[in-house]
């Protein structure tokens, strides 16, 4: 069962949609009627529906592994209400633990059993997210900005980013971006972050990104391997693109990402029921 919802945060509306559990994945442990909540986090100018629908699909595939599964637009993209390029990417990270806190509030999740999954900028603000918020234990990165502003200028080009600078307002695919917004990415270094995320990371990208380079995932993992606890798995899909476009590379995005969050629901019930 799904159904959308209005999450409100700081007078605006993010519009959601909340995937119920199909299945009984409730383990033998403490939190043995509780189930595991995953949070995706949309990528830039992007949407809780995803290129291709690719988060409606992972979102119901999890579902029917027993997740409860939120997929939310950030302000000002979807059919959430604001100005997207007036927000800035602490805004980003607080709107997503706004989501958390949703979430997690609901007596069916186990706030021990939590991931975040972030494709594209929306991998980078999970990071982000789960570095400030100690309730996310999982991570599965698509693709994920590891330069924040270089990344998204390339993207929406130079000329694009100074006439913000000049003007105070720049327009892309229609969105209007302030200085606001691009300064707020300069602030902000993932690579420089991921040391200090405790949980374990799961690492997903494509030999034929020409959006983010497949060399940050490979760059992302050896920084998660330095941290003193937490491992990191990483899976690159060859001829995948960006968004993971092609029937092919949707398919394994979408089979490794749920193999290997069942395999942390596992280890996670042995813990549990070692602990009692």
């Amino acid at each position: 069962m799904e159904r959308n919802i209005i999450i409100r945060h700081k007078g605006e509306e993010l519009t959601a949609s909340i995937h119920y559990p199909a299945a009984d994945r409730a383990g033998t442990g403490r939190c043995k009627d509780r189930v595991p909540l995953a949070v995706i986090c949309h990528g830039f100018v992007g949407s809780r529906i995803g290129v291709d629908r690719i988060f409606v699909k992972a979102a119901r595939e999890l579902a029917r592994d027993g997740y409860m599964v939120i997929r939310f637009d950030y302000i000002g993209c979807g059919e959430s209400s604001g100005n997207y390029g007036s927000e800035d990417m602490e805004s980003m990270i607080q709107q997503t633990r706004a989501v958390l806190d949703y979430g997690i509030s609901s007596a069916d999740v186990d706030p021990q059993r939590v991931t975040l999954i972030g494709h594209s900028l929306g991998g980078a603000v999970a990071l982000l997210t789960g570095v400030r918020d100690r309730r996310v234990k999982n991570l599965v990165l698509w693709s994920a900005v590891g330069y924040p502003f270089n990344d998204i200028v390339k993207i929406v080009g130079r000329d694009t980013f100074d006439q913000s600078v000049k003007s105070g307002l720049a327009d892309h695919a229609g969105y209007s971006f302030t200085p606001v917004y691009f300064n707020s990415l300069a602030a902000f270094q993932p690579f420089q972050e991921a040391g200090k995320f405790s949980g374990d990371v799961l690492v997903i990208h494509g030999t034929s990104d020409d959006v983010i380079p497949v060399d940050y995932a490979f760059l992302y993992q050896k920084l998660f391997w330095t941290r003193p606890e937490g491992r990191c798995d990483k899976e690159i899909i060859f001829q995948a693109d960006h968004t993971f476009s092609s029937g092919s590379a949707q398919e394994q995005v979408l089979k490794r990402t749920r193999e290997w969050m069942n395999q942390q629901e596992h280890l996670q019930e042995e813990w549990q029921n070692w602990m009692i």
